[in-house]
């Protein structure tokens, strides 16, 4: 079936022109076109150009870091996903442990580094940096309480990693000196360790906790965080 090309030849040619003088000033760069080839928004890191200003600022002045995210893929934002969470290269478990440490008290439930308990996470900034969305609330999701990792995973409910909602409390804890997960507790069902078992995390007699869970374990307090990636 042949497809009708919309515009004529002197329409495209202006198009095409106006593109090439953008480019060379540079008012559209190669993030742009990337996008627009992946049929993703080529301007959605600029509509949201505030948010993504003051994480290259916690970055600078938590980890000593200058980020630049200007031309990061910020995922397309859904109702009721309105923090958004930016990963900046090389944020690994440990690393975000013991940054965690140097604001508040924390313990875990293992003598051995994070980075090698930690076998597997779905999203990791280990070659770059991401952005998901999450929800912006204290306590993890009511929406999936009793809901083991096991079901979660069947059901392809995209949740938080370990790494992930370690930097959603230094962020969150940054900007309102409070804490998440004061009654239930995180369910970090996006990473395991070596065995299956998956991390948590909560806020509990004033330090926080990263404990581990059979994958098929549930609760009422034990709940994931959903993203949107």
């Amino acid at each position: 079936m042949k497809r009708e090309v919309v515009g004529s030849m002197s329409e495209w040619s202006g198009v095409l022109k106006d593109l090439f003088r953008q480019i060379d000033d540079g008012s559209i760069g190669l993030g742009h076109i990337q996008a627009l080839l992946e049929r993703r928004d080529p301007f959605a890191a600029e509509s949201f150009q505030g948010l993504v200003t003051e994480w290259e600022g916690f970055y600078q002045d938590t980890f000593g870091i200058k980020a630049d995210f200007s031309n990061l893929r910020i995922p397309e934002k859904q109702p009721g996903f309105n923090r958004l969470i930016i990963m900046a290269e090389g944020m690994t478990p440990q690393r975000l442990y013991d940054k965690c440490g140097e604001f508040f008290a924390c313990w875990k439930w293992t003598g051995d580094s994070l980075d090698n308990v930690v076998a597997y996470s779905e999203r990791t900034s280990k070659n770059g940096a991401y952005a998901v969305w999450v929800r912006d609330r204290v306590e993890a999701d009511e929406e999936f309480k009793k809901l083991s990792a096991d079901e979660i995973k069947a059901k392809n409910i995209n949740t938080e990693t370990l790494e992930e909602r370690f930097i959603h409390e230094l962020k969150y804890f940054r900007e309102t000196r409070a804490h998440l997960d004061l009654r239930n507790i995180t369910l970090c069902a996006g990473s395991r360790d070596s065995d299956g078992v998956v991390p948590s995390v909560d806020w509990l007699y004033d330090k926080l906790e990263v404990y581990w869970y059979d994958p098929d374990f549930t609760d009422d307090s034990l709940r994931p965080r959903q993203v949107v990636s």
